[in-house]
C-alpha cells in the first residue's frame, strides 16, 4: 500500500485503523475497542486492554526463540567501552532488578526517579520501573539539584536511581552530591536511593536510605511483568513550561506499546533484528522512545552512546560507530550535523569508514536548515529524512513514511502527517489559513495513541496550555505554512513569529537564509524590541573552522542575502559573529533567553543549559550594538 491510501484508511475509520495496529502487541487481555472518548476533550486509548511495557520490550523475544540477539550496544569512547547485551541477559538483569525494588516496597502506580547518564542500567532501570507497574520518571543526569528538587516534589517517588557519576570530555560530573543536594531541598523524601556506583567515581552512601546498585539485588527473587491497564502511566517525562513550572507529560502504556511499534517499520524503515541507532539521551523524549523503547518493542538492536559528536575523540565518531556496529538507520538532532559541519567542513572523517549499511538518516529535535540537510546529503550519500515531533506526542507527527514508500523530499519540509494526526494551519482567531500562508500549527482532536493524554496532576495546566485556545485542537505552540501539495513547513516556534512594522516574518526564514551563507556552521535570530517598528531581527553566526575573514564584511554579506531573499521588509541590520551560541543539552539554540539578554528583561537562566558562562558572551556581543545595557 502507498502512503496515501494508509492514511486515507486511517482517516475512514481511525478505531479500525488503531484496533489493527495493536494486534502487534502482546496483551494480557485485548482491549474491547481503541478509543475512549467519553471524557473529551481529554481523550484514552486502549483503556480496558492489561499490558505489560517490559514485557513486550524484553520477555516476548526471548520466549519467541530471539534470546541470542543483541539487545544493546554500548558504545563509550568517553571511557573505552564497548559491550553487547542480548535479550535473555537483559531480560535477566531486568527481572532481578525489579525483584529488588519490589523488596523494597516498589509496586503498581508508585513513582521512581531515575537519574542517570548514558549507560545500559539506565534503560534497565527504565524497563524494570514497567515491569512492575511503577512510574519513571528520568530526569537527565547532572541536572541541577534545585531542578531535580522540583521534580522530587512534584512527582513524590518511592525510591531514587542514581549513578556515581556522568562522564563528559575531559570532566565528572558528580551526581551523588546534586541528588543529595535535592533531597535536602526538596520537602519530599524517597524511601530510599540506589546508586549505580561508576569505576570512574565511587560515591559516598548514606547509610539507612541509599543502597549499592549490585548489593541490593544479590539473592532477591526475580520480578515477573505485572499487567497494567492501557491508560496506566507508563512514565511521567517534565518538559519546561513557560511558567518556569515543569510540566509532566504522561505517557500511557497502551497507545505507546502500539504507536512506538508501528513507527518503527513505517517510518525508520527497519526490520526486526536490524541495528538501530538514535544519538540522544535517555533524559530527553528521543531517548525515551528510540534509544530504549520503541527498538527493543520491535526486536531491534539499540545502540546506547555515550560521547559527543565532536571531541570523542573527533569529528569522525559518529561515522564509526555506523560502520561498527551496522547501524541501517541513524537518528540525530541537526544541531550534532552543524557541529560535525563546523568541525569537518569537506566531510574528510567519513572517507575513513563504510557506512554503506546506512539506508537513512533522520533528523528531528529542531528546525533541520537546508544547508545542514544538503551538506550530509553530500557527504553520507544516504536519504536525508527530517521529521517533526514533540516531548507531548512521544514520536512522528509529520514525516517521511520510508517504510511504506519514500516521498519526494522537499528541502525544509519534514514532509506530510502521519496516520493519526489531522495537522491543520490557523490564524489567531482560530479560522483555517490558505496554503503558502504562515500561521499557528494545530492538530484536530483526538490525538493519536501514545500521544500525551494529560499533564501529571495538572488536568487545568493541560486544557490551558495545550487545549483552550483552539477549541477542537491541540495547539502546538510551533508556527508554519502548508503547501499546495500538502507539505508542511515548520518555520518557528509561534513566539519566534515577529512583527517588523506589522509584517508578520519568521525568524527561521531568515536563519535558512544565513545557514546558506559559506563561511557559517551555526546560526539563530532573534526578534528584539525596537521603538520604531516594534520588533527588529538579530542575527548570530558562528563560523565555519578555519574562516579568518573580517567579521564586519561576513556580517554585511549576510545582511545583503537576506534582503535579497526575503526583501527590505525584514529589516534585517545587524549580524554578530559568535563564539558559540547557547543551548539546551538537547542542542535546542535558547532563542527566548537571547531575547530577554537583548531586551535588558530580567531573566533566569533555563535548568537546561548546557553552560551558562556563554551567555555572558551573547550580553557582551550585544552590548557592542547598544543592546543589552
Amino acid at each position: 500500500m502507498a502512503y496515501k491510501d494508509i492514511y486515507d484508511s486511517w482517516k475512514a475509520d481511525p478505531e479500525a485503523f488503531w484496533m489493527q495496529a495493536s494486534e502487534a502487541i502482546d496483551w494480557t487481555r485485548k482491549p474491547s475497542k481503541a478509543l475512549f472518548d467519553d471524557n473529551a476533550p481529554l481523550y484514552e486509548w486502549y483503556n480496558d486492554g492489561l499490558v505489560n511495557t517490559c514485557y513486550n520490550a524484553v520477555d516476548r523475544h526471548v520466549e519467541s526463540g530471539h534470546g541470542e540477539q543483541t539487545a544493546i550496544i554500548y558504545d563509550s569512547p568517553i571511557t573505552q567501552t564497548k559491550r553487547e547485551i542480548s535479550y535473555v541477559e537483559l531480560r535477566n538483569r531486568v527481572a532481578t532488578l525489579a525483584g529488588a525494588l519490589r523488596a523494597k516496597g516498589v509496586e503498581k502506580g508508585d513513582r521512581v526517579i531515575i537519574y542517570m547518564p548514558m549507560i545500559p542500567e539506565a534503560l534497565e532501570a527504565m524497563l524494570a520501573c514497567t515491569r512492575l507497574g511503577a512510574i519513571h520518571s528520568v530526569v537527565f543526569g547532572g541536572f541541577a539539584a534545585s531542578e531535580l528538587a522540583v521534580r522530587i516534589d512534584d512527582c513524590t517517588p518511592k525510591a531514587i536511581i542514581a549513578a556515581s557519576c556522568g562522564i563528559e570530555p575531559g570532566r565528572v560530573v558528580h551526581y551523588k552530591p546534586l541528588l543529595d543536594g535535592a533531597i535536602e531541598q526538596a520537602s519530599h523524601k524517597p524511601d530510599f536511593c540506589v546508586i549505580f556506583q561508576r569505576e570512574q567515581e565511587v560515591a559516598d552512601l548514606i547509610e539507612g536510605r541509599d543502597v549499592n546498585w549490585h548489593g541490593f539485588q544479590y539473592g532477591v527473587e526475580p520480578a515477573e511483568c505485572v499487567p497494567v491497564e492501557g491508560n496506566h502511566p507508563a512514565y511521567i517525562l517534565y518538559t519546561s513550561g513557560t511558567t518556569g513550572a515543569p510540566k509532566g507529560v504522561l505517557r500511557p502504556t497502551g497507545g505507546h506499546l502500539v504507536a512506538l511499534n508501528w513507527t518503527m517499520k513505517n517510518i525508520y524503515n527497519v526490520d526486526p533484528g536490524d541495528v538501530f541507532w538514535a544519538a540522544s539521551d535517555v533524559g530527553w523524549v528521543v531517548g525515551h522512545s528510540y534509544i530504549c523503547y520503541a527498538p527493543l518493542i520491535h526486536r531491534n538492536t539499540t545502540v546506547v552512546f555515550e560521547g559527543k559528536p565532536i571531541g570523542t575523540p573527533d569529528a569522525g565518531t559518529f561515522w564509526r560507530v555506523i560502520s561498527e556496529h551496522n547501524v541501517r538507520s541513524f537518528f540525530t538532532a541537526p544541531t550534532a550535523l552543524r557541529a560535525i559541519k563546523r568541525e569537518d567542513p569537506k566531510g574528510e572523517e567519513i572517507q575513513k569508514y563504510d557506512i554503506s549499511c546506512l539506508r537513512a538518516l533522520y533528523l528531528a529535535g529542531e528546525r533541520a536548515d537546508p544547508d545542514t540537510i544538503e551538506w550530509a546529503q553530500k557527504v553520507m550519500q544516504v536519504p536525508v529524512y527530517d521529521h517533526w515531533w514533540q516531548t507531548e506526542t512521544g514520536y512522528t507527527i509529520v514525516g517521511n513514511p520510508a517504510g511504506i514508500e519514500a516521498l519526494p523530499v522537499k528541502i525544509g519540509s519534514p514532509t506530510l502527517p502521519m496516520p493519526g494526526y489531522d495537522v491543520h494551519i490557523l490564524d489567531e482567531d482560530g479560522h483555517p489559513m490558505q496554503p503558502g500562508k504562515l500561521g499557528a500549527i494545530a492538530i484536530k482532536l483526538p490525538l493519536p495513541p501514545g500521544t500525551l493524554p494529560s499533564l501529571w496532576n495538572a488536568e487545568a495546566r493541560y486544557l490551558k496550555s495545550y487545549l483552550t485556545t483552539f477549541p477542537g485542537y491541540y495547539e502546538t505552540g510551533d508556527a508554519g505554512l502548508i503547501d499546495e501539495d500538502g507539505y508542511l513547513y515548520i518555520m518557528a516556534r509561534t513566539d519566534d513569529v515577529i512583527n517588523v512594522a506589522g509584517h508578520r516574518l519568521s525568524t527561521g526564514a531568515m536563519e535558512e537564509v544565513l545557514a546558506s551563507h559559506p563561511d557559517v556552521a551555526e546560526c539563530a535570530v532573534v526578534g528584539v524590541s525596537d521603538q520604531l517598528k516594534g520588533q527588529v531581527p538579530i542575527g548570530f553566526v558562528c563560523l565555519s573552522k578555519g574562516v579568518n575573514r573580517p567579521h564586519a564584511d561576513i556580517a554585511a554579506e549576510c545582511a545583503r542575502l537576506v534582503r535579497d531573499r526575503i526583501g527590505p521588509v525584514a529589516a534585517f541590520k545587524l549580524t554578530l559573529v559568535v563564539d558559540r551560541l547557547p543551548k539546551t543539552r538537547s542542542g535546542k539554540i535558547l532563542r527566548g533567553t537571547i531575547v530577554k539578554i537583548a531586551d535588558s528583561d530580567t531573566f533566569k537562566p533555563p535548568a537546561t543549559i548546557d553552560d551558562p558562562a556563554i551567555l555572558d558572551e551573547i550580553k557582551e556581543a550585544l552590548q557592542t550594538i547598544g543592546y543589552a545595557r
